[in-house]
């Protein structure tokens, strides 16, 4: 009786404590009241704390019921329901993405299979004709059918004649966005994929020069094409767009009649105009269609004196065709095909004018990336510093670039004239006495200027320079070529200061300048950034106020492998807290590269570069060796446009102007310096980078800091096999351990360094030598290594703990450990340099 008793307490309280732990975790039903006020606090806590679910249950009367755990496992509920639906909606629009880029590439595919049976078919029929008697009078009428279209302009008089112009252009321009009309080929470089932004192709054979894209962008249709008729904001080049007629036409559509002034790239050649119809119409399938083209005749133009300083080109069909996707986005073709009259430039400049890459990247190209950008930043993706809107921010880059292509240009409309100009003068001077300043929106910040503004320009002929490597340098490296007193006078100048020239106060420039970013366009081909160049005043009143000078710059172009874009690097000072309407004098540097570059001239640069660099360290006949096997890797052009401008008063013109000229001229010799010494071409012992008069070759340089290395420290800093003969050079370049080396002198400088040594000081071998070793040492660092010299000299080596270095931008970078050992000369009784290597570096 006692036994079942006991067993049946037992039952009865384990099945209470089963029905407890039941009860703790078993589903909850919310109220409509308790959902609602459980959503308000999630809005602004998604996870709150335990004392916060305590208190929202003290707080709510309605929760009185409903445990802390219950509370909690809520909470973690509605977490979980959040990222599910953020991560079913990105798949959504994913999913949508790929079926419209996978539609897009089936008709691209459909239209290759068409053009490679047109062009089979016309293969046959030309080795047909050639097996007769007259092939070449055949063939002659064969290709002039296939390369000029034939098309009858209607009397463009009336709008009657305009309206059957508008029609015949548009079928032009579909049968060649989506037709054969043009034997298209991928554009070099632009290989379509899962990241890419579109499909790009240029013409391989047709009249005038050609560019078509393809591309998937999340804008409707009427916003796409509002934006695309805008062509000043996207198309840089681009200065004035003015519609003279506009009459409607069927389907909604609108014919109008444009004057277009498109801006030249350099000082060499003249400007562009075109006299166009555009033809804004809807087709059936909903799609919009806006195609343009050049009308026969002069035209019109606003100003008969300024339409002399442009050569009139022609518009062959082009233009725009967007179609709708479903569920939201667009499809958008592009075509641009141009004749620009190459006749009127100088024949060095001719490949400028008759690329279809160059128009590629400066029109069909930036109207994609213009749209994907405005897209991206429409849907919130694109986050700026310095609580500056995109908005502002695009228009700071339109502005600067405008600002620059006036300056090069210098129309007699926007009031400049050369100031005693012969001809023969290398630095061309134009003023504008009728200079303001003005601003977008607020006239409190426009700036008139007593004098004007005075412009110095000139453009000059590269060989062998590639012009990413080119921008780069001038950007990261500003002391080695720019004036410091040149940029105060500018900035004081700008800001009315009581300090204008010539009685700039005395400032000394510290050489170092910090990059803040402001931003950058999706696939970072430009960059928004204001420059810092620090200075501290030398009068002794003001020993303790900082001079620095602020300046907004764009830089552009500094990818390699762009085929056909220009590289720029165009600047502007501003005030440290500069508004959004701020007013801008820019300055700065255009290179356009001339010739185009084979794919596999393209490898064999980025393949040799590296160590043509090192080349530039060696004296004697190797310099002359590995300067003949380089060019014949890499053989181009290009023209390099500099153009600063200064503003005066009306009392120092003359002054202004030789400082200017003379500036400019001293800064084009900096850069010649600069581009020799990074052409893969090599450099003569005279111009670039020079060791002692003792020094050694890069080759054998490197033989003997990997021979000291083993003697020294015991163990091979290469692998046995790599170091035979000329691999020795090569694998101590691409050593993943940043390897220096530093003169023995009472400031040990640095003459040497590898190409992970190059980014973790983040400098150039140019420029190294200008770099001191005590510059990229911290305190302590200085202090360990005084301590270790002694050892060093002894020894032949030490081993230098952890620490902390500097780079020339002013970065922090760690190391774990680093080795320093003597560098023997082949004698092994003379000390050349002292070497270092940094283990596992890394940027902090």
């Amino acid at each position: 009786m006692a036994m079942a008793i006991a067993q049946q307490h037992r039952e009865s309280s384990s099945s209470g404590s089963i029905s407890k732990h039941l009860d703790a975790g078993k589903y909850v039903r919310y109220t409509a009241e308790q959902v609602e006020a459980l959503e308000r606090v999630y809005l602004e806590c998604p996870k709150p704390s335990s004392l916060r679910r305590q208190q929202l249950i003290r707080e709510c009367p309605i929760l009185s019921n409903i445990e802390p755990k219950q509370i909690k496992v809520w909470f973690q509920n509605r977490r979980c329901r959040e990222k599910q639906r953020k991560e079913a909606s990105r798949l959504q629009t994913v999913n949508r993405k790929l079926t419209a880029m996978n539609k897009l590439l089936m008709e691209e595919n459909d239209r290759l299979q068409k053009q490679v049976s047109q062009l089979v078919c016309e293969n046959g029929y030309m080795r047909q004709q050639l097996q007769t008697a007259s092939a070449a009078t055949t063939d002659a009428s064969c290709e002039s059918v296939v390369t000029t279209p034939q098309h009858s302009l209607r009397d463009a008089n009336n709008p009657a004649g305009l309206l059957s112009i508008a029609e015949e252009t548009l079928a032009e321009f579909l049968s060649k966005a989506t037709g054969t009309a043009v034997d298209w080929v991928q554009m070099p470089g632009m290989k379509p994929g899962p990241d890419s932004v579109g499909i790009f192709a240029i013409s391989h054979s047709c009249s005038g020069v050609a560019a078509r894209a393809c591309g998937l962008v999340s804008l409707e249709p009427s916003k796409i094409v509002e934006i695309l008729k805008d062509r000043p904001s996207w198309f840089r080049d681009c200065r004035s767009l003015e519609v003279f007629t506009m009459f409607p036409a069927g389907n909604g559509g609108t014919v109008e009649l444009l004057y277009t002034q498109i801006y030249a790239p350099t000082t060499l050649a003249p400007a562009r105009d075109f006299w166009t119809l555009r033809y804004t119409s809807s087709l059936d399938n909903g799609s919009l269609v806006v195609c343009e083209r050049s009308l026969s005749g002069s035209g019109a133009a606003p100003n008969t004196a300024s339409a002399a300083q442009f050569v009139r080109a022609e518009m062959l069909p082009s233009g725009y065709l967007i179609r709708p996707c479903e569920g939201g986005g667009s499809i958008i073709h592009i075509v641009d095909h141009l004749n620009l009259e190459a006749w009127s430039v100088p024949e060095v400049l001719r490949p400028l004018y008759e690329s279809s890459r160059v128009v590629a990247q400066k029109m069909t190209i930036a109207a994609l990336r213009y749209i994907r950008q405005i897209a991206q930043e429409t849907s919130g993706e694109v986050v700026y510093g310095l609580g500056r809107q995109p908005a502002v921010l695009r228009t700071f880059s339109q502005r600067l670039s405008r600002g620059f292509n006036d300056a090069i240009n210098g129309f007699n409309d926007d009031g400049w004239s050369l100031l005693n100009c012969d001809g023969a003068e290398d630095v061309i001077i134009a003023v504008n006495s009728t200079k303001n300043l003005n601003t977008t929106s607020n006239p409190a910040n426009s700036l008139s200027l007593p004098g004007g503004v005075l412009c110095a320009k000139a453009s000059m002929l590269l060989q062998n320079v590639p012009p990413a490597v080119l921008v780069r340098f001038l950007r990261e490296h500003r002391s080695e070529w720019a004036d410091f007193s040149v940029d105060a006078y500018s900035a004081a100048s700008l800001k009315a200061s009581p300090y204008s020239y010539p009685g700039v106060r005395p400032t000394r420039f510290t050489g170092s300048q910090i990059i803040m970013p402001l931003g950058h366009t999706i696939e970072h081909e430009e960059l928004l950034e204001v420059i810092r160049l620090e200075g501290h005043s030398l009068a002794h009143e003001d020993a303790f106020m900082s001079r620095d000078i602020h300046l907004l710059q764009i830089c552009s172009g500094v990818d390699e492998n762009a085929v056909g874009a220009c590289s720029e690097l165009v600047f502007a000072p501003i005030d440290e807290m500069f508004p959004d309407d701020a007013p801008l004098l820019p300055s700065g540097f255009r290179i356009i590269p001339l010739d185009s570059k084979s794919g596999e001239t393209q490898e064999a640069l980025t393949t040799h570069r590296t160590l043509d660099l090192t080349s530039s360290l060696e004296v004697g006949p190797a310099t002359n060796q590995a300067a003949g096997d380089s060019s014949s890797c890499y053989n181009t052009r290009s023209v390099l446009t500099i153009a600063f401008q200064f503003p005066f008063e009306s009392n120092l013109q003359d002054n202004v102007a030789t400082m200017a000229r003379q500036y400019v001229r001293s800064v084009i010799s900096s850069v010649q310096r600069v581009a020799m010494a990074i052409s893969p071409s090599g450099l003569s012992p005279a111009v670039g980078p020079k060791l002692s008069a003792a020094s050694p070759e890069a080759l054998t340089l490197a033989h003997w800091i990997c021979q000291s290395y083993s003697y020294h420290v015991g163990a091979d800093l290469l692998r046995s096999e790599s170091i035979g003969g000329d691999l020795v050079l090569k694998n101590l370049w691409h050593h993943q351990d940043a390897i220096l080396c530093c003169s023995l002198k009472s400031l040990p400088v640095l003459i040497f360094a590898n190409q992970a040594g190059l980014d973790m000081l983040e400098t150039t071998l140019v420029a190294l030598q200008d770099i001191s070793l005590d510059k990229i040492f911290d305190e302590s660092g200085r202090k360990g290594l005084c301590a270790d010299f002694a050892k060093i000299m002894q020894q032949g080596f030490a081993y230098l703990p952890a620490g902390i270095c500097m780079s020339t931008m002013g970065r922090h970078v760690s190391y774990e450990q680093a080795i320093a050992w003597k560098v023997l000369a082949a004698e092994e009784n003379t000390v050349h340099c002292l070497a270092f290597s940094f283990i596992n570096w890394s940027f902090v």
